[in-house]
């Protein structure tokens, strides 16, 4: 059996980068943490990040992935597409089930072990169970709403918690 249950969603609004996850694990049917920590701070600081899948599988990568910013001096974009080549490529790394977003205030990928390096048309961002509930929420908010992007990420959390049973009210919330 394997844990999961997350939304991650990453939103880039007035020159602002904000990014949350929510704290929930699963197995199986059971909750088996709620208040776990798939939010951090990368590079110095300078590179938001949070991940949804296997928690052991995502500090793995992060690790690889730190690697690689430091390589490539902070360049988000090189070091995201190296990692992802890396992912997709390593016997080992290939077998490694997460998805992590990471941002800074130019810029919001999604990267998957698949090679994917996405980086979203609408400055919103989002991977895990609740993901697409938080996308919904996200979207209208920044068409029809003032709301800042730290705002806008903690309540498109409070929705997909309120809908996806993998998303708790436990929430982790970055700024830049």
């Amino acid at each position: 059996m394997t844990l999961h249950g997350t939304t991650i969603i990453a939103v880039k609004k007035d020159k602002k980068i904000a990014i949350g996850g929510d704290g929930q694990v699963t197995l199986g049917s059971v909750v088996f943490k709620a208040k776990s920590q798939k939010i951090r701070t990368l590079y110095n600081g300078e590179i938001l990040a949070g991940f949804a899948g296997a928690t052991a599988d995502a500090f793995t990568l992060f690790e690889r992935f730190e690697v690689k910013l430091k390589e490539y001096k902070g360049n988000l974009k090189k070091a995201a597409v190296e990692l992802a080549k890396d992912w997709r490529n390593d016997k080992y790394l290939r077998r490694l089930e997460a998805m992590i977003i990471a941002a800074d205030v130019n810029n919001i990928f999604i990267i998957s072990g698949t090679g994917d390096v996405i980086e979203p048309d609408d400055n919103i961002a989002v991977i895990g169970s609740g993901g697409t509930f938080a996308l919904s929420a996200a979207r209208a908010m920044m068409l029809f709403s003032e709301l800042s992007a730290s705002q806008i990420v903690e309540e498109s959390l409070k929705i997909a918690a309120d809908i996806c049973i993998y998303t708790n009210h436990n929430r982790t919330i970055l700024e830049k």
